[in-house]
């Protein structure tokens, strides 16, 4: 059965750009989202995700903050993913698919688990475009648009519907975490 999140929850995430994005997730239902669930006694909540690259056999996937180093340079990772596409010959735009993961999890002091997962479908572009988002953002166009996440608002990224369209990644797993644990569905 279905556990509802209500009051506070806390975010177990080193990085600021997934904590901004998941506290506007939020903010509708009535949480506030703090920083992690034994020490607190509150539910935590955990996102892990990634940039999956078909031609280059899944990578860099959950690997994909690690290949922006210890300074989190996404342009250098950005550039290296380019770099092995030339190699593989991976110019055409048929040649570039990749997809967003995102695994969201609620862990109660208690061990009750609720886990979700979603994706995204896109093409890589280069040169990379916009300053919007973070981490692979500006290279990722999303299938049936013609900007990248980087170009696209944070409300036309992973708004929720009626102010966005729940694009994102992330945006869809907390969908589904939404019908589990919010608003009062079980």
């Amino acid at each position: 059965m279905h556990r509802q999140i209500t009051g506070k929850l806390v975010i177990a995430t080193h990085n600021p750009g997934k904590l901004a994005e998941m506290r506007e997730l939020l903010s509708p239902h009535g949480v506030e989202a703090v920083a992690a669930a034994s020490a607190a006694q509150l539910p935590a909540f955990a996102d892990d995700s990634g940039i999956v690259v078909d031609a280059l056999g899944g990578a860099p996937g959950i690997y994909s903050a690690r290949w922006a180093g210890p300074n989190k340079d996404f342009n250098a990772a950005m550039a290296q993913i380019e770099r092995l596409l030339r190699e593989r010959g991976a110019m055409m735009p048929g040649q570039r698919g990749a997809h967003f993961v995102s695994a969201l999890c609620v862990a109660w002091p208690d061990d009750h688990l609720e886990e979700v997962e979603a994706r995204v479908d896109g093409t890589l572009v280069w040169p990379p475009r916009g300053t919007a988002g973070f981490g692979y953002d500006p290279m990722f166009m999303p299938d049936g648009f013609d900007r990248t996440f980087g170009e696209m608002t944070s409300i036309e990224k992973h708004g929720l519907p009626p102010l966005g369209l729940g694009l994102s990644h992330r945006a869809r797993a907390f969908v589904k975490l939404a019908e589990n644990c919010l608003n009062g569905r079980s």
